[in-house]
Order: structure tokens, then sequence, then C-alpha cells
């Protein structure tokens, strides 16, 4: 009788239990759900680059060892191109920085800015603006130019032709960004992070007319949010 009542018990349970609710899987995140109001939208951007998101750190960080191994001999001066490159750099910096108090030797490392502008809405302009400091005390030292993206090099060659009158010891330059586009004569930084396609992307301080410097990844820009955010 009593093996009875509890397995009329236990059956009872059984009735009674819920479902447990069955776990969504973890969908990857495009730049969508990271665009909540402000100046953008999910509709102006076209995808979120993601491999490079998740492989900038280390990516980054390879980077840094290879130019303190080339570099790290001599005091580097580190210039960061405005606008479109501050986030890299410092990202780039806090490695190289790492690299330079961990090591056996340490050396100088001081840091220097220089803006230029080249672009109007997509397309590059005729005339390429260069403003920086005073950037005469970059005699003897070695240069190293960070830059954001490189397309057709133009602007990287009109800037190190400025800074070659400073007689610098040595300059590199790194790109996070290289694209690939038929319209590039072929001129390929010292060191390089990335290769992408003849997209115009956005994000990780790149911009559109200013838009889109906040973005925390990379993505690509759609055609409607070019005429949405031309000037």
């Amino acid at each position: 009788m009593w093996s009875q009542l509890c397995y009329l018990r236990k059956k009872d349970k059984k009735k009674k239990k819920k479902k447990k609710p069955t776990k969504k899987k973890n969908k990857t995140k495009t730049l969508g759900h990271y665009l909540t109001g402000g100046q953008t939208n999910k509709y102006d951007v076209q995808n979120t680059l993601q491999k490079l998101a998740f492989a900038f750190s280390s990516r980054t960080e390879r980077l840094a060892r290879d130019i303190m191994q080339d570099m790290g001999s001599h005091h580097i001066v580190a210039l960061c191109v405005l606008k479109g490159g501050y986030k890299f750099f410092a990202d780039l910096l806090d490695h190289i920085k790492a690299l330079n108090q961990n090591g056996d030797k340490s050396v100088p490392i001081t840091v220097d800015f220089v803006r230029i502008k080249s672009y109007c809405n997509d397309s590059p302009t005729q005339k390429i603006s260069i403003v920086g400091e005073e950037l005469s005390a970059l005699n003897g030292k070695n240069v190293l130019v960070v830059e954001d993206i490189i397309e057709t090099g133009r602007t990287m060659k009109a800037l190190l032709s400025k800074l070659k009158d400073k007689e610098p010891k040595m300059i590199r330059v790194v790109s996070l960004l290289i694209k690939m586009t038929n319209q590039s004569p072929g001129y390929r930084p010292d060191y390089i992070g990335f290769e992408i396609p003849d997209k115009f992307v956005v994000g990780y301080a790149l911009d559109y007319n200013e838009y889109f410097r906040d973005l925390n990844h990379i993505c690509i820009l759609k055609e409607k949010a070019k005429e949405k955010y031309k000037i």
C-alpha cells in the first residue's frame, strides 16, 4: 500500500513539473544592436566587420612587437594622424609602452599629432590639407606614423614628403587598414593591420563627414546613409 502511494505521488509530480524554457542560442550581434538613438541608426550601416572586431587586440599587439623589434633601439616619436587614427593610436601605444617597460632596454617614447583632411563625403579632395605641431623635434628621431586607413597612398606620400624635410633618423608607417582598390598605385606601409574590401567604412574613429566616429566597431556605410549625411 505504501509503495503504491509513493508511486502515485511521483507520477503526480511528473505531471505538474513544468518544462524548462529552452535557452536561445547566442547570436553574434551586428552593429545595429549597438546603435540606439543619437546621430545614427541601424539603417545607416550595412554590416559590422566582426572578424576585425574580434582580432583587433591580438593584431595590434603583434604590430607593437614588430615595431619595437625594428625601432626600439632609439628614441621613438609616435605621430598620430588625426582625426581617424586616434583610437588605433591609443591602443597601439598602450602595447608599445608595455613592451618598452618590460624589455631589457627602455627607450624614450614621445607623441605628436598631425591633422590631415583629404576627403569630402566619400570622395578624395584635390587639395590635401596638413596641419601639425612644430615638427622640427623629429630631427634625428625614429618616427612612427600611425594612420587609420590607406587607400591610394596619395595622402601618406604627401605627409612623408613633409616629414623627410625634418631629417628624422628613420620613418616607419603603420596603418590599421589597407583598402584593396584598383586606384592604388601600389603604395603599402611598413606595418599593416588588416586588408579590407573596397567599401567605405566607418567606426573606431573613422568617420563620414564627422559622423560615426563613436562606433566601437568598423562597419560598411550604406549608400543611402551617404546621401543622408552628405554635405
